[in-house]
């Protein structure tokens, strides 16, 4: 039995929600992602055996005194004076203002929701905490709305399946970020199908374009491997090297994903491998003072994969669990980026041959397209392990998990359902067909 007919029989007994009509069709404008230019980086190769605990301490020292967030586009403004390097972080910084400040709001939200675990006593995840398939029902509400809302919207005025029926087809599966490949791939395979099923209902018409999108989707994703990886030996941390753009969420993820494995009773340290991005070195000591967890600093424009090696060091004395590591996203440089990440693995690898156990690029998902953009070019900048795909919930654009699959050949492996500490889930494909199909199939009669 296909995915397509567990989908279906999974539905069976439920009433059929019809698609909204046109009226509720999400605009899918693409947001463009504009990024600065690359700051000169150093160009040193050697990385200073020295492990600066001092300096860690003191970074999570400041910290804890804080009791706001930084202000980070007054401390730019007020240094950009001085040199070139911070005139540049200053237009970083108001590209990215925005989510920063969102990013900021969350972290006083979840800070709250912290204080409450730690006063209340921990009671058992029975009946309070829901299934996954709520979660990605839920958290796929608006996806499901919007491919829904174009679907229905396609079929409303069909009034025979022909060339013209398949082109406006390939551009609402274009639409709703399913992808262009895959979008030419669909119209090809159903041109025939469509006829010899002799579809005239638009619930027959509906469920063989959803029943190739599935198929496709599943056929693609035979080998494909979701899970996250961790040292073999126990004895060594696993490291996580995560990548990506600002302002795509990477740096809550790593604080999410802290957190979960804190309260899993690992021993979890964080590095602030983004030293070129202001405020980032205070964002994620924040991160690390709210969930209780160590984090390794220097000073901002430090080489970053000098804070990786004291990191690993540190890791590796103290017998820490896992090291999760932030690093910058200047795309627009591929070449310096492309070096930056290749010394920070080589002075992992050097300490722990078979880490970073993960690469995992964070891709926003309200971005849609763009978001597919950045992962292919990071793709080709680092060896990319998994995808980590945020504010899936805030998003009419669900169907780019079908394009990173179809298209890129990259296992989603993390997905951000919600705004809560716990809202970072491990992917779960069968949940993520489930819930973006629900109520668009119809369901098997027995």
């Amino acid at each position: 039995m296909g995915l397509f007919d567990r989908l279906r029989r999974a539905f069976s007994g439920e009433p059929e929600e019809e698609p909204k009509k046109e009226d509720e069709i999400v605009s899918t404008s693409e947001e463009e992602s504009s990024e600065p230019e690359e700051t000169a980086t150093d160009e040193t190769t050697t990385v200073t055996p020295e492990e600066d605990q001092s300096e860690v301490t003191e970074a999570k020292t400041d910290e804890a005194k804080a009791t706001e967030p930084v202000d980070k586009e007054t401390e730019v403004t007020e240094e950009v004076v001085e040199t070139p390097e911070e005139v540049e972080v200053t237009k970083e910084i108001e590209v990215t203002s925005e989510n920063e400040e969102v990013e900021e709001e969350l972290l006083e939200q979840q800070s709250a929701e912290l204080e409450e675990t730690k006063v209340a006593p921990k009671e058992p995840e029975t009946e309070t905490t829901p299934s996954e398939t709520v979660r990605y029902d839920k958290g796929l509400a608006k996806s499901r709305k919007g491919f829904g809302a174009k679907l229905n919207a396609l079929l409303a005025n069909f009034r025979r399946v022909d060339e013209d029926f398949f082109e406006e087809l390939e551009e609402t599966l274009i639409e709703a970020d399913v992808g262009f490949e895959t979008a030419m791939k669909i119209s090809d395979e159903l041109q025939d199908e469509v006829k010899l099923r002799n579809a005239k209902s638009r619930s027959d018409v509906s469920d063989a374009i959803i029943e190739r999108l599935v198929d496709i989707y599943e056929s693609e994703g035979v080998d494909e491997d979701n899970s996250l990886h961790f040292a073999k030996d126990p004895d060594e941390p696993t490291v996580f090297l995560f990548v990506g753009v600002n302002g795509v969420g990477k740096t809550t993820t790593i604080g999410k994903l802290a957190h979960r494995y804190q309260q899993a009773g690992k021993k979890v340290l964080l590095a602030a491998g983004d030293t070129f991005r202001a405020g980032a070195i205070e964002q994620l000591a924040e991160w690390g003072r709210r969930v209780g967890v160590d984090v390794v600093t220097k000073p901002e424009k430090s080489d970053p994969a000098a804070v990786v090696y004291d990191a690993v060091i540190k890791a590796k004395k103290e017998n820490y669990d896992i090291l999760l590591v932030d690093t910058a996203g200047r795309l627009q440089n591929k070449v310096n980026l492309m070096n930056e990440l290749d010394k920070i693995k080589r002075v992992i690898t050097r300490e722990l041959p078979e880490a970073p156990q993960e690469v995992l690029l964070a891709l926003d998902a309200t971005t849609g397209q763009n978001a597919l953009t950045q992962a292919k070019q990071f793709k080709e900048v680092t060896d990319v392990t998994g995808i980590v795909l945020t504010k899936l919930d805030g998003t009419a654009r669900g169907g780019i998990v079908l394009a990173i699959r179809n298209e890129l050949h990259l296992p989603v492996k993390l997905v951000g359902l919600g705004e809560k500490m716990d809202d970072l889930r491990d992917f779960s494909p069968e949940e993520f067909v489930y819930g973006l199909f629900k109520g668009l199939v119809t369901p098997k009669k027995d």
